[in-house]
């Protein structure tokens, strides 16, 4: 088989895999929940900087949008990249939005009451579908502590994706 022969029977393949994961669930955005390839991760998981925030106390913060930041997803991305930049966890616009729009399609709300997660009690939740565990282990001081809290949720997902695979840029699957 040529690259291009296994490069669209893969894409097939993960079209199949999201096909029957839409119809098993319900509504649009459910079917955008956590939904895992049928192929490896291509990236190696890189050494995470020892810039990364591993864990952080509460902190207060106002509702997204609070801090001169469109209450919207190109907002709230913007203001966690604003926060990622300050603490020193990489990621860009792009690789933020390419996951969040792969786990939630912009639903600060989503929540995916169906894989092993949900069964075991701690479904994963916000635009980039964190569980609360790991929320926890990852929150960013200057955010909010809720989990779907869309800019706390961003930053705490790039956070554990820094110190998990080197950047978020880097994740192009389920996490």
């Amino acid at each position: 088989m040529t690259t291009h022969t296994q490069t669209r029977t893969s894409r097939i393949a993960r079209f199949r895999t999201m096909s029957v994961a839409g119809i098993a669930t319900l509504g649009a955005a459910a079917a955008a929940l956590t939904l895992t390839s049928t192929s490896a991760q291509a990236a190696e998981a890189a050494p995470a900087s020892a810039s990364v925030v591993k864990a952080s106390a509460d902190s207060a913060q106002g509702a997204p949008g609070s801090r001169g930041y469109a209450n919207n997803l190109d907002g709230w991305i913007k203001e966690s990249l604003a926060i990622m930049k300050a603490k020193g966890i990489p990621g860009t616009y792009e690789g933020l939005h390419r996951n969040i729009m792969r786990e939630s399609s912009g639903n600060p709300n989503a929540q995916n009451n169906w894989d092993v997660n949900a069964r075991n009690g701690i479904p994963s939740k916000g635009l980039l579908q964190v569980i609360q565990p790991t929320f926890n282990a990852y929150h960013v001081a200057g955010t909010a502590h809720d989990l779907t809290n869309p800019v706390a949720n961003i930053t705490a997902a790039a956070n554990y994706a820094a110190h998990r695979y080197g950047s978020i840029d880097n994740v192009n699957s389920a996490y």
